[in-house]
């Protein structure tokens, strides 16, 4: 009698382990994922990566706005799943959920637990200069991210690294070893290890307010933020009442005070070092090559950003 699995995922970081789950001997029950979000304009809904996926390999999909309701526990005691398979689902899960499968819910988090519990574990990571990271695959209870773990693998962070590019290697990694992992459950081989909660500390979620600029860190600091919060929110400046974003840009040794450029090429002092921009958006525009940026740009040399 095969194994029945639920999967709980909705960005496109849970989409390749929910493939290869779907392409492994393992068969899907029921696939969960957030309901579909209005555009920007509000003119249409977009399905979640995972409901796109979870579409096209012809699987069964729910996406309730609520979790935690008399309907969907009802559904779920129905199911009677084996095993419960989360990435980044993005809804807390109930006690009286977890009880449900034989062998429960296994997580892969994107951090080295204890290490970064919580939602921002890939931002919080890069934006602390952390020199690695990795994935953790652990059973859930109730306390956030504070299960035992089963399986931790390591990545390094480069200092280009940015959150898409740590997501991406993470993501294919966890498609790699979910496989071995429910093997390894089933087959009664698997052995979860507490993790240390005195070593314990968490990833916020991500403000907006965070990602503003402040040209008196160092120019280490200022990349690894751009590179953390690229490509969602942004680190960003204010230069003539106009906000700019920076997607992208390296350390430069040209010294100057904070907060000003330094030459025509639009190099910014900070308090150690500067950075020269590769890759900027002017609010309501494009993102451009620093290059095509400064052909519309009016600036002056010894001006202050902010």
């Amino acid at each position: 009698m095969p194994y029945k699995i639920i999967f709980m995922g909705t960005p496109q970081f849970s989409v390749p382990v929910l493939e290869a789950i779907a392409k492994s001997s393992y068969k899907i029950s029921c696939v969960y994922t957030q309901p579909p979000k209005k555009s920007k304009r509000g003119q249409k809904l977009n399905a979640s990566p995972v409901q796109i996926s979870a579409e096209n390999l012809k699987l069964s999909t729910r996406n309730p706005n609520n979790l935690n309701t008399d309907e969907e526990f009802n559904f779920f005691k129905k199911v009677n799943p084996d095993i419960v398979v989360v990435v980044a689902y993005g809804q807390l899960i109930s006690k009286k959920f977890l009880e449900i499968p034989r062998e429960g819910f296994i997580n892969i988090h994107a951090s080295l637990l204890p290490k970064w519990r919580g939602a921002a574990p890939i931002q919080r990571a890069i934006i602390n200069l952390d020199k690695q990271t990795g994935l953790s695959i652990m059973k859930i209870t109730e306390e956030l991210d504070s299960g035992p773990v089963m399986k931790k693998i390591e990545v390094d962070i480069s200092s280009s690294d940015t959150s898409a590019t740590i997501s991406e290697k993470l993501s294919k990694i966890g498609s790699k070893h979910i496989v071995a992992a429910l093997d390894d459950i089933f087959n009664k081989k698997n052995k979860f290890i507490e993790q240390d909660h005195n070593n314990a500390n968490y990833a916020k979620k991500i403000k907006k307010s965070e990602g503003k600029i402040n040209w008196e860190e160092d120019a280490k600091n200022i990349i690894a933020k751009i590179n953390g919060l690229n490509p969602d929110l942004g680190a960003w400046f204010e230069y003539k009442k106009i906000r700019y974003k920076i997607w992208k840009a390296s350390m430069f040794d040209k010294k100057g005070p904070a907060g000003i450029i330094l030459d025509k090429n639009f190099i910014i002092g900070c308090k150690d070092k500067s950075i020269k921009i590769i890759e900027i958006q002017r609010e309501g525009k494009n993102k451009l090559l620093l290059e095509n940026f400064l052909l519309g740009m009016n600036f002056k040399i010894g001006d202050l950003i902010d």
